[in-house]
């Protein structure tokens, strides 16, 4: 994820988002551990991943209509000791090779109109239909990930809202390790088709996560 620092009107360099760990080889963002290693940063996310989504699986419930400040906790509550950004709207722009995301100074407008227009549409995530859960697993996740609203852990978060809805609807968590290679070139291509809210690769993309996790779940 590049930030688009010299791009902008003022200069945001200074930030603590815009700042890599001296000696990471600008590889690993500026951190409250020193970390400069990216497999131990990698490593320490993933671990605080799992620790949030443990802990706050017991905090949302079925009848829990999802708000843009709960996606800010989610973050704060998993990145909170890594970052001094964390659960925070990001202040620089990012791009992701060719494709850009939506400026930074636009965030906190599009999260109200996210939460207005999309959480408070698909959420609680209890429809009795699969038909209409993948449909709001699809648009909410497609939606969420096109604003990008932090610094770093936007498609993490978003996963972990995808996790909490389908626990709504009595889904098994969800298991997304299978979008990878040609499906996470799949998964790109879906997040980019909801730019002109086309969501049916989204929701062909949430369709298979659904079966690999009802199959894994079959032989446990």
């Amino acid at each position: 994820m590049v930030a688009e620092n010299k791009h902008s009107r003022y200069d945001t360099s200074s930030l603590p988002e815009a700042q890599f760990e001296p000696g990471s080889r600008c590889r690993v963002l500026k951190n409250k551990l020193a970390i400069k290693s990216k497999k131990t940063i990698d490593e320490d996310e993933s671990v605080a991943l799992k620790a949030a989504t443990d802990n706050l699986i017991g905090i949302y419930d079925k009848d829990h209509c999802f708000t843009a400040a709960d996606i800010r906790t989610m973050h704060k509550i998993w990145l909170g000791d890594i970052y001094e950004w964390a659960g925070e709207y990001r202040q620089v722009n990012v791009s992701k090779g060719d494709f850009h995301f939506a400026t930074a100074k636009q965030v906190p407008l599009l999260m109200n109109g996210f939460e207005k227009e999309f959480l408070r549409k698909h959420t609680p995530c209890n429809f009795k239909s699969m038909e209409r859960v993948i449909q709001a697993l699809a648009e909410v996740h497609a939606e969420l990930v096109l604003i990008h609203p932090f610094r770093e852990g936007n498609g993490r978060v978003a996963r972990m809202l995808a996790i909490f809805m389908a626990l709504q609807a009595g889904l098994p968590p969800l298991d997304f390790s299978g979008i990878v290679d040609k499906k996470k070139k799949d998964y790109i291509s879906a997040v980019q088709a909801g730019l002109t809210r086309d969501y049916m690769p989204m929701e062909q993309i949430f369709k298979s996560v659904i079966r690999k996790t009802l199959r894994t779940r079959e032989r446990l």
